[in-house]
């Protein structure tokens, strides 16, 4: 660090790359180092839109003194060793979802940063959306009463229609690439959670890319999992890379003894937030606490780190929260192959709220 500002380098320049970049450029308080892909091309097309300078290699990357945390955005399976490496190099990372792909893994990745002194962020993030913070702070202040139930969505469509190369994603599955944005948010809200049971079958086996070139998948496409609180509160999390995320049922529902509330996405910062007392019906939108950003901030999880690591601070998304929500992706794998439900036995620190949520 510099002056107070943080030097940042990102590993994978794929899709999502793009999004990080412009938002990390943008930063008065970071300084976008560079980055560098397998496809050194794909690093030269990002640096040419973003700046920052394309490093021949992570090793290259790592040996760069001014860069002090790490952005990794590898795909899924390269999440592990990629991170891995980095920490070992003494580096700060912030890691795209999930953690790793095992509990296993991503609690040796926890254990790891916290020997070596080290800062381990992930995705999601979204929780520190304005509405996310909204919604949040409406629960925690006691407007619903005790919550006692939540529906969470995440119909997210068929990736094949969009993106070059949607095997990884499928081979996955869709709990554990996108079930860990409404997971994280209701353990952010709620603490660790203590069981989970899940069904999952592949609802549409053969696919086909943009490119017409046919692909048959076995993971499962559509997950439905009840994950379970210590106080007894229940979620009804559905999952699936088949029904188009246009659907009306998105976002969380969360149900209390004295009302329900409803935000609209668990993504965009300038989501719907909606109360009803019971026995009502919904009637507006409440004021954010906010003017949102429009969409998602992809940036705003790595900003908070970095602030943190100039504050000395604790940042709020952690690795320990995203192993914890990594054994409940593992669990409900469990579940679905065996049919039991699954205990857990992680816990994590729970962020805090955004300073102007408070």
């Amino acid at each position: 660090m510099t002056d107070h500002t943080v030097g940042i380098a990102i590993i994978g320049c794929g899709n999502i790359a793009e999004k990080y970049a412009h938002d990390l450029a943008a930063y008065e308080e970071i300084d976008l180092r560079g980055m560098t892909d397998l496809d050194l091309s794909r690093a030269e097309t990002l640096s040419a839109e973003c700046g920052g300078q394309v490093y021949p290699s992570t090793e290259a990357l790592l040996a760069d003194p001014a860069v002090d945390i790490v952005v990794n955005l590898t795909i899924h399976h390269a999440h592990y060793a990629v991170t891995r490496q980095c920490l070992e190099a003494g580096k700060h990372v912030f890691s795209e979802k999930p953690l790793a792909l095992t509990y296993d893994e991503a609690q040796r990745l926890a254990d790891l940063a916290t020997a070596r002194g080290l800062r381990l962020g992930c995705s999601p993030f979204t929780f520190m959306g304005e509405a996310q913070q909204t919604a949040w702070r409406q629960i925690r202040e006691g407007r619903l009463g005790t919550v006692r139930a939540a529906y969470a969505e995440v119909n997210w469509g068929r990736i094949e229609s969009w993106h070059p190369n949607p095997e990884p994603f499928y081979d996955v599955g869709p709990l554990y690439d996108v079930g860990v944005y409404p997971l994280t948010l209701l353990t952010t809200i709620f603490g660790p959670a203590r069981r989970v049971q899940s069904y999952g079958t592949v609802l549409y086996p053969d696919r086909v890319t943009t490119e017409n070139r046919p692909f048959h998948i076995k993971t499962p496409d559509f997950i439905l999992t009840t994950v379970e609180w210590p106080n007894g509160m229940i979620v009804r999390l559905t999952t699936n890379f088949y029904v188009n995320y246009h659907s009306k049922q998105t976002g969380v529902e969360f149900h209390g003894d004295l009302g329900s509330l409803y935000l609209s996405s668990w993504a965009d910062f300038d989501a719907t937030v909606e109360f009803t007392e019971f026995g009502e019906e919904y009637d507006g939108a409440l004021p954010l606490l906010k003017t949102p950003y429009e969409g998602t901030e992809w940036g705003r999880g790595i900003r908070d780190m970095a602030e943190a690591l100039v504050q000395d601070r604790p940042h709020r998304a952690t690795g320990a929260q995203a192993a914890h929500v990594v054994e409940i992706l593992e669990a409900a794998t469990h579940s679905m192959d065996h049919g039991n439900p699954v205990d857990l036995h992680s816990t994590f620190t729970p962020p805090t709220p955004m300073a102007w949520a408070v």
